[in-house]
């Protein structure tokens, strides 16, 4: 029977990138979270050290090394700071994998130095305000337009909650958008949704004004506008009317990200309330000698752990080959709960100073509760393993 420890090459990533969150992330993550500013000068940092580019291939500018690298950075990072760890797993997973997966050679080539490099972010446009979960209801929509030898798609429509869509580094989102429909055998009609790439310097295309959001401020997150915006054809990414068929398997990767992610910041929690409870004392004694405190750390330990063999699995899973998405789907709702979970207890551990903004557990309490909702909420992951059980 297999274990689950790193091997030599992952540990070295692993403490290099827990060693950087903890003394370059950390100092300033307060800062960025009050003023709701993005940490360029840490994503400058994150891609000197490669971290954009792990598990791309050495020909298109990546690291050479895989998804699971990936997810232990982003473990690490997620320990201290959300928003840095959401920024690095939205450019890589949202931004970078679907070209990856799906463009070809010339998109890889234009595209994929630069995005593996980090000196370019890039976006999903997926969600719109009727449309998240229910691709169905997507309105954005592209048609070709021919003027004289030249084709291109005309894209007209709304995106909402797209991270790192508005960062002065951003360069290209990925959009999706109807194309068309086709009759089902049932009778009934059926859009077709593509995939199309939108550089963000194009007529039309337009970042609005950052969303105040409860959590994650320091990552871009922001609606978007797409008015008359025009194209070449050949920025099709994967053939026409696959597009969200496409990105479903981009998300099945992605809850392996967002599961690490999950797990490093219910770790981080666990961290904390270790600290705290052997510095702080009441009633004469420190409060980690008291079973109520003690006993709520152990859980949210056993918490961390789970959520951690929770993301291994899948994706070494993943890895192998082998089918992955119901791993993947427990992974992220496992890990997700783990975080709000082991956020709101670290909260309590802390008392009065867990709801001051200037501590972590109450930026980790802020920002957790999007782990259960972005990149597919519990509900759906539900959905999605009662499927796999045939129910």
């Amino acid at each position: 029977m297999a274990g689950f420890e790193l091997s030599e090459e992952y540990q070295d990533l692993s403490d290099t990138v827990r060693d950087f969150a903890d003394t370059v992330v950390a100092p300033v993550s307060a800062k960025h979270d009050e003023e709701h500013s993005f940490p360029y000068g840490v994503v400058k940092q994150m891609a000197e050290m490669g971290l954009f580019g792990l598990p791309f291939p050495e020909e298109f500018g990546g690291m050479g090394g895989d998804y699971f690298a990936l997810a232990l950075a982003l473990e690490q990072l997620g320990r201290v700071d959300q928003s840095v760890a959401i920024t690095l797993e939205a450019g890589v997973s949202l931004g970078a994998m679907p070209i990856y997966r799906f463009g070809t050679d010339a998109q890889k080539q234009e595209w994929l130095p630069m995005l593996a490099s980090g000196q370019a972010l890039a976006g999903f446009g997926l969600t719109e305000p009727e449309a998240g979960s229910d691709a169905g209801g997507t309105k954005t929509t592209a048609r070709r337009e021919t003027v004289g030898d030249k084709t291109e798609w005309v894209i007209n429509g709304n995106k909402e909650f797209i991270t790192n869509s508005g960062t002065d580094i951003t360069r290209l989102v990925t959009v999706t958008a109807v194309t068309g429909q086709k009759e089902r055998g049932d009778g009934t009609v059926q859009k077709e949704i593509s995939t199309i790439l939108v550089p963000t310097d194009t007529p039309g295309f337009k970042a609005e004004k950052p969303y105040n959001k409860v959590g994650w401020n320091a990552s871009d997150t922001h609606p978007l506008t797409l008015k008359d915006v025009r194209v070449p054809e050949g920025n099709l990414l994967g053939a026409e009317g696959r597009g969200y068929a496409n990105f479903l398997s981009i998300l099945d990767e992605g809850r392996i990200a967002i599961a690490a992610l999950a797990a490093g910041a219910a770790q981080g929690c666990v961290d904390l309330s270790v600290k705290y409870a052997k510095e702080r004392s009441a009633f004469g004694h420190q409060i980690g000698k008291y079973q109520a405190i003690s006993f709520k750390i152990a859980r949210m330990e056993a918490r961390a752990h789970t959520a951690r063999l929770a993301y291994y699995d899948a994706a070494f899973r993943m890895l192998a080959g082998k089918p992955f998405k119901t791993q993947a789907a427990i992974a992220k709702m496992v890990a997700g709960e783990a975080a709000m979970d082991n956020a709101r207890d670290a909260t309590q551990v802390f008392g009065g100073y867990g709801f001051i903004n200037e501590f972590t557990v109450a930026r980790h309490y802020r920002d957790s509760k999007i782990l259960e909702v972005g990149e597919g909420t519990t509900e759906v992951q539900l959905m999605l393993i009662a499927r796999e059980l045939g129910l």
